[in-house]
């Protein structure tokens, strides 16, 4: 369930508002009756721990709000886990995506990395992060081995502007999001062998990702970063100037329409890769991952009714949306075993019809970009019913 942000806003599904039975402020969230039963619920007890890991879940509740509203679906033993899990990931994705210049980052990952190391040793540590990590670590068998892919994926934030082929982009989100499935396992629990369900998870955890790239293509070019094989978006005709034209402008090319439709269908077979996992859990566990797995999939819902443009403006669920479609998953998948059938809608055209505007005409010939006149024709992708 847990997966790195790529923007600056963590929440998926791009609300703003507080969640279920929690303000967003940090005493409200850190000390409320609910965290208190969590903790009391999971058995912890000392002071300085129950301190770690109220942080953790002030973080995941301030930054990570559809991620949290998921979390809340979990017995409350095990949230404290999940969002020592989250609080770690948080650190280090701050890192990388603020504004240090690139040798402190890449130092302050360092420190991290051996903080990481230090912790999970048993040495003790000031910061709550590592506290409430090195202990969820310990109550759960967590496999240490799984922050290394982690942290090395963050380092290549630091270096890597652009991936060639979808192999060089799954080897990044091997370690920023699979792994991060994987870490989830053990809290989660399952009904077999952990091993069979592992595949399942690390593919969740791609889907995730690959879902707020597609949502944050805008933001990841401003910080000079494209999460898309570049060999795909060339099949389309589309590279990164014509990218960060789309940017300029605010609203994309229909070719860039057409590459973003052929990147939402390619990760909804992740989804569907995924899915057979939720059966897999533990059934006090399935509500979460159900819920988190039909949230993060109405971003690409979303992205699909505003005609595949990424750049007019960014692809969210409402707030109200997603309570209903986290309570009516809840029901489902509580009463019953998850349905065979990925819960995924169909694909919808691209319109490059009246309207869109295109990289061409969108040019002065001064090379400055203006917003043009409508031009192109409206190319189906699929024989369903046209956009109008």
């Amino acid at each position: 369930m847990v997966v790195r942000r790529s923007g600056p806003e963590s929440d998926p599904t791009g609300g703003d508002v507080g969640v279920i039975g929690d303000s967003v402020g940090a005493g409200a969230v850190g000390d409320s009756v609910a965290a208190r039963r969590e903790l009391a619920a999971a058995r912890i007890t000392e002071p300085r721990l129950r301190a770690a890991y109220l942080h953790s879940r002030w973080l995941n509740a301030r930054h990570g709000r559809t991620y949290f509203l998921a979390t809340r679906l979990l017995p409350a033993s095990r949230r404290p886990a999940v969002h020592a899990l989250y609080g770690f990931a948080r650190h280090a994705d701050d890192i990388v995506d603020g504004d240090l210049p690139r040798a402190e980052a890449a130092a302050r990952l360092t420190a991290l990395d051996t903080a990481l190391g230090a912790a999970l040793a048993g040495r003790p540590c000031d910061d709550p992060v590592f506290t409430a990590l090195a202990d969820t670590v310990n109550r759960y068998e967590i496999d240490p081995g799984l922050f290394t892919p982690f942290l090395r994926s963050m380092r290549m934030d630091l270096t890597t502007s652009g991936y060639a082929t979808r192999a060089a982009l799954e080897e990044y989100m091997h370690g920023s999001a699979e792994v991060i499935g994987l870490q989830l396992l053990p809290v989660l629990g399952t009904v077999c062998d952990r091993a069979s369900a592992a595949p399942r998870a690390a593919a969740l955890g791609a889907a995730f990702q690959l879902t707020n790239f597609l949502r944050d293509i805008a933001e990841d070019l401003d910080r000079g970063r494209v999460y898309l094989p570049a060999d795909e978006l060339a099949a389309h005709g589309v590279d990164r100037e014509l990218l960060s034209w789309c940017r300029t402008v605010g609203h994309a090319d229909p070719k860039v329409r057409r590459a973003v439709a052929d990147q939402v269908e390619r990760t909804r077979r992740v989804y569907r890769r995924a899915w057979p996992g939720v059966a897999l859990l533990r059934p006090e566990s399935r509500p979460c991952v159900a819920t988190a797995f039909t949230l993060y999939s109405r971003i690409l819902d979303a992205i699909a009714e505003a005609g595949y443009d990424v750049f007019a403006g960014r692809a969210v669920v409402g707030t109200s949306r997603r309570l209903a479609l986290a309570a009516s998953t809840m029901v489902r998948t509580a009463a019953l075993p998850p349905p065979r059938r990925a819960p995924l809608r169909r694909r919808q055209p691209v319109y490059t019809g009246p309207g869109a505007r295109s990289f061409a005409v969108g040019r002065s010939r001064a090379g400055r970009s203006n917003r043009g006149g409508p031009v192109g024709e409206h190319i189906p992708i699929t024989s369903t019913k046209e956009r109008r």
